[in-house]
C-alpha cells in the first residue's frame, strides 16, 4: 500500500527543513491533535500513539541531505516506512511530500488506509507552522 501527502509549500530551505525532519524530537509538533502518547526512546527512535489505536515506533533509517529522510517501523509485526521528499523550489522556499508505504493484507489495508492518509497529509500540513 502506497499513500502520499499533497505537497505542502514550507517558506524555508531544503536543508532547514531537512535539519528539522531529522531530529525525531521535532516530530512531536506535527502530530495530530488525538496523539496520546509521544516519547523519545534513542536519538534517532521514538513512539507514539493517537486516541484509539496500537502505539507505533519509528526509527530513522535513512537521510539524504537535503532531500530525504527514511522513518521505518521499528519492531512489531507490521513493516512499513514514512519518507520525507523536500524539493527546493529556490533558496528560501521548499516543497515537502511525505510517502507512506506499508505491505499489509487487503482486510488491513482497507482498514487502516484512511487513517493513514489522515496522518501523513496531518503531519505534512503541519511542517510549515512547527519549523
Amino acid at each position: 500500500m502506497n499513500l502520499e501527502s499533497p505537497n505542502i509549500s514550507v517558506a524555508k530551505s531544503a536543508q532547514d527543513i531537512f535539519n528539522f525532519l531529522t531530529d525525531v524530537k521535532n516530530f512531536e509538533a506535527l502530530m495530530p491533535e488525538n496523539i496520546s502518547k509521544f516519547e523519545i526512546l534513542e536519538e534517532d527512535k521514538f513512539v507514539f500513539a493517537l486516541k484509539g489505536m496500537p502505539e507505533i515506533v519509528l526509527k530513522k533509517k535513512e537521510a539524504i541531505p537535503p532531500n530525504k529522510i527514511v522513518l521505518g517501523a521499528a519492531g512489531g509485526k507490521i513493516d512499513f516506512s514514512l519518507v520525507g521528499e523536500i524539493n527546493a523550489i529556490d533558496g528560501s522556499n521548499s516543497e515537502v511530500q511525505l510517502k507512506f508505504s506499508g505491505d499489509f493484507n487487503p482486510m488491513m489495508a482497507m482498514m487502516i488506509k484512511g487513517p493513514i492518509t489522515k496522518f501523513i497529509e496531518t503531519l505534512a500540513t503541519n511542517i510549515p507552522n512547527a519549523i
